[in-house]
């Protein structure tokens, strides 16, 4: 039987919206008030699914203290307290829209999954970030 398990870990960080291909009319066309070009910021609540079968002697889906290790040096060492469209190198020619986002962190995690978690059966199945109330963003993957 899959056993699924969510983590979440919350950040703050900074974003303009703006894309160097569209002119300024464009741009507040597409961006609203998120193309100020003073940036603006969010309190990010991002989450993180793992599933797969229990490991029998230990009855756990997979070490917790590994997945957090895998989000603080992968994710979250580079995005907290960030400028993403300066400090975040995927997002030196990409628009930090939290779509991409989401799309940048689920690539991260999947690159490093297999470093930090060696040998455990559980694969990643979701990652979810929470902009604002209303605006939330995700990647399943396939199981």
């Amino acid at each position: 039987m899959t056993t699924a398990i969510t983590r979440l870990y919350r950040f703050s960080a900074s974003h303009r919206l703006h894309a160097p291909g569209l002119s300024a009319a464009e741009n507040l066309a597409t961006y609203g008030k998120c193309n100020n070009p003073f940036g603006h910021g969010h309190n990010y609540v991002l989450e993180v699914t793992a599933a797969g079968d229990l490991d029998e002697q230990t009855g756990v889906l997979l070490p917790l203290a590994k997945l957090d290790r895998l989000v603080e040096e992968t994710v979250l060492r580079g995005f907290a307290n960030s400028n993403m469209n300066v400090d975040v190198r995927q997002f030196k020619h990409l628009v930090p829209t939290t779509e991409n986002v989401v799309l940048v962190i689920t690539e991260l995690l999947q690159q490093n999954w297999e470093t930090y978690l060696t040998g455990v059966p559980a694969r990643l199945r979701r990652v979810h970030i929470q902009e604002t109330d209303r605006n939330g963003f995700e990647v399943k993957l396939n199981a």
